[in-house]
């Protein structure tokens, strides 16, 4: 993640929404029987361009799901959302699974699989293409997503950068 500027949020008094990606159970043999515990993925976004991402482990699943929320509090990044989508097309890999999004018109959706959905939902993105290229294994894949998120540039910070006009960046 050293490789681009990150856009860290404080969680604060922010209005935080969880969504759960995905719950483990482990199970531990040991000489007295069974040892059960649990890990759940977890989502948070305030649905208008603030999201993170959280591991919880615990022994119950309920204690699971708090601490993932408390580590996704820890996480939280800004993501640059036009009009209710993304300003251009992206696409990263975390381990192997790769995502791509691409913006999509007004009334389009959220047209993306399980884990990519619940982050592109919590960062309060409406309509989006979304695809998972890949492992479909939900860490990777939410890891992935949240470093494509990470990646946006708006097109003020690219007009900057370049030196060029808001018009010039739009039409060429």
């Amino acid at each position: 993640m050293s490789k681009f500027n990150v856009n860290r949020v404080k969680a604060g008094d922010l209005e935080l929404k969880d969504k759960v990606v995905a719950i483990n159970r482990v199970v531990k043999t040991t000489k007295g029987g069974r040892a059960f515990s649990f890990s759940a993925l977890v989502v948070v976004g305030n649905e208008n361009g603030v999201v993170g991402h959280g591991l919880g482990k615990a022994k119950e699943v309920q204690e699971a799901i708090t601490k993932g929320i408390e580590d996704a509090k820890k996480n939280l990044i800004k993501v640059p959302v036009m009009k209710g989508t993304i300003p251009h097309d992206q696409w990263a890999k975390e381990g192997a699974a790769k995502v791509l999004i691409k913006p999509a018109a007004h009334g389009t959706g959220v047209i993306a699989g399980g884990s990519m959905r619940a982050v592109l939902e919590s960062a309060g993105v409406t309509d989006v293409l979304a695809k998972s290229l890949g492992s479909a294994n939900p860490h990777n894949v939410v890891k992935a997503t949240f470093k494509a998120l990470a990646l946006l540039r708006e097109p003020i910070q690219v007009a900057k950068t370049r030196t060029l006009g808001l018009k010039k960046v739009f039409n060429g």
